[in-house]
C-alpha cells in the first residue's frame, strides 16, 4: 500500500527510513556527496511504500505556483526490476491529478530515464545538463495526460 504524507504526518521512524533510502541511493550508490535533506521536504508530499518496516520506493511531490514537480524518485537496489518504479510514478501522477488536474507535472529526470518517463506521457523540455554531477533532463507531463 502506498503512503502519502506531509512531513508533520510522518512518524519519526518513517522519516528516518525515507532519509536512509534517499542517502543510500542518491549519495552512496551514485557517489554524489551533497546535502540530501532540503527545504522542499518541509512542504512536499512524501509518497512511499514500505516492506518489513523499510522504505523500498519513494518520491516527493512538490506544489509550485502553477504546477507540480516530482523529485527524489527511487527504488532501493534490492527491490528493483519488480515494477515498483512504474507503480510509484503512477501513484505520484494520480495524487497530483487528484489535487489539481489543471496543473502540469514536471520532473527533473536522470537522462537515462527519458524513455521511462515518456511512457507516462512526459515530454522533454530541455537539453541534457549536469545536476549534482549526474546528467539530467527536464520533462513535462501536460495537463491532458
Amino acid at each position: 500500500m502506498w503512503k502519502c504524507k506531509r512531513l508533520t504526518e510522518l512518524s519519526a521512524m518513517e522519516l528516518y527510513q525515507i532519509y536512509k533510502a534517499r542517502v543510500e541511493v542518491f549519495v552512496v550508490e551514485q557517489v554524489c556527496p551533497y546535502s540530501e535533506v532540503d527545504e522542499d521536504d518541509l512542504e512536499c508530499l512524501h509518497i512511499f511504500k514500505e516492506q518489513d518496516g523499510k522504505v523500498v520506493a519513494y518520491a516527493r511531490l512538490m506544489t509550485r505556483a502553477d504546477c507540480f514537480q516530482i523529485g527524489r524518485v527511487l527504488v532501493v537496489k534490492e527491490c528493483r526490476k519488480q515494477g515498483l518504479a512504474r507503480e510509484l510514478v503512477t501513484e505520484t501522477i494520480r495524487k497530483a491529478r487528484e489535487m489539481n488536474p489543471k496543473f502540469p507535472v514536471y520532473a527533473q529526470a536522470e537522462a537515462y530515464l527519458i524513455e521511462f518517463y515518456q511512457s507516462f506521457g512526459f515530454e522533454v523540455t530541455s537539453e541534457i545538463y549536469s545536476k549534482d554531477d549526474q546528467p539530467h533532463i527536464d520533462m513535462e507531463l501536460p495537463r491532458s495526460c
